[in-house]
């Protein structure tokens, strides 16, 4: 496994086809994960995948280099993403403390909601794209963003890119993803949502882009002091891999100090509202990030080759684009992983006569919920996406630009 998976980042993949490369990775994968057995069906999975991207090559060869153009990272864009969206925090926490100071509850109310709802996109969303190391072209950068940002939102970057990974290579082949499994609810139930635009205590069970505050938390503990995973699916990637589960439980043993600390802090120099606008904010105001975040996959189809049939891409206004880091755009970010989130609407123009017309959030709500009221009656219904009639009529080849994911795999896989 160590040697397949040390092609994974960018730019190591160019001695073998992407088919050949996938389905070393596919077989070896299998033999790694417990559940997934020697079946030769997940063998052959990553292969089958990558046969149904060359389909889908671009037919112009100007958009052939224009695609290619896409994938170069930008430290200036990089940095006005991520400095733009901590400013965003630092103002939101100045004025909640403001109006605190100033015993104005109704105005700290509000400023409490707005800054949990911008730092709700930290973790798994502005960590997820500074994992891949595609937001900044300097790469110390990337890994300065995503080891900040994941501190501070109780994100276990080393759990997320060796899950992620998977998640990339077998989206929704649910031997191979259990990062997302299908069917998920999208849930509207009113007490869920009662803890959305206030506190995401428990969230709920059957639905997994909420980021609940007992769930996460616990995780963390358990793993700060037994060294075990709340998960069955990380117990299951980190099996062969006990130097990356070592940095794993020290990641997790320094976000509780760092939270701790602050904590102690907060309550030796009176300083209340720390906790709240730091430990605490992830917890607060999830409201933007759970309706922005189900459409990815939710209703979609599994066991799929296909990336626009088990991928959902979203129109957002340009604050919310901003905010969830254009992740907006994800059947294009899981078809060109390298691509930075910064380009993705620009990819999108380039592709656009391949892939389905981008839903609207609540077109997209709208197609969740009959999904899911129609599976209640058939559980084995699954949305077929109506997809353009025609396809690329360029050459089938298939160049390293499609198979990166970018900087995602851990170097532990090496």
């Amino acid at each position: 496994m160590n040697r397949i998976h040390k092609n994974l980042s960018a730019g190591r993949w160019n001695n073998f086809s992407l088919a050949e490369q996938l389905a070393n990775v596919g077989s070896e994968a299998g033999r790694a994960i417990n559940w997934r057995g020697k079946n030769a069906e997940f063998s052959n999975l990553a292969a089958e995948r990558a046969l149904e991207l060359a389909e889908l090559t671009i037919s112009d060869p100007k958009n052939r280099r224009r695609l290619k153009e896409l994938t170069r990272r930008s430290d200036l864009r990089g940095a006005f993403q991520s400095c733009g969206h901590l400013a965003l925090l630092v103002i939101t926490a100045a004025a909640t403390w403001i109006f605190f100071a100033q015993r104005l509850w109704v105005g700290f109310a509000l400023g409490l909601f707005a800054h949990g709802t911008v730092y709700s996109f930290l973790a798994g969303l502005a960590t997820h794209e500074l994992a891949h190391g595609t937001v900044f072209s300097t790469k110390w950068l990337n890994g300065l963003f995503v080891r900040f940002y994941s501190l501070i939102s109780w994100f276990n970057f080393h759990d997320y890119r060796m899950s992620h990974t998977y998640h990339h290579l077998y989206t929704l082949h649910p031997r191979g993803d259990r990062e997302v499994v299908l069917p998920t609810n999208p849930s509207l139930d009113l007490l869920f949502l009662l803890q959305l635009f206030t506190l995401n205590l428990v969230g709920t069970r059957s639905e997994p882009y909420s980021f609940p505050l007992v769930q996460n938390i616990g995780a963390t503990v358990k793993l700060a002091f037994t060294g075990r995973y709340s998960k069955e699916w990380l117990e299951a990637v980190y099996a062969d891999q006990p130097d990356a589960h070592r940095k794993s439980i020290r990641w997790a043993r320094l976000i509780l100090l760092f939270h701790l600390a602050l904590i102690a802090a907060s309550i030796v120099f009176r300083l209340w509202p720390l906790p709240l606008l730091v430990a605490f904010a992830p917890f607060i105001a999830n409201w933007l990030r759970y309706f922005v975040g189900v459409p990815m996959h939710t209703g979609l189809r599994t066991n799929v080759t296909d990336f626009r049939l088990c991928v959902r891409s979203i129109t957002l206004d340009p604050f919310t684009q901003f905010l969830y880091w254009r992740m907006n755009w994800h059947t294009e970010h899981h078809m060109f992983a390298a691509v930075p989130c910064y380009n993705l609407r620009n990819l999108y123009r380039a592709v656009a006569a391949d892939l389905p017309k981008p839903r609207t959030l609540l077109g997209a709500w709208r197609e969740m919920r009959q999904i899911w009221k129609k599976q209640q009656t058939e559980p084995g219904y699954q949305f077929e996406t109506p997809l353009p009639g025609r396809k690329a009529e360029g050459g089938k080849k298939q160049d390293t630009l499609e198979s990166s994911l970018g900087d995602l795999a851990p170097k532990d896989l090496e």
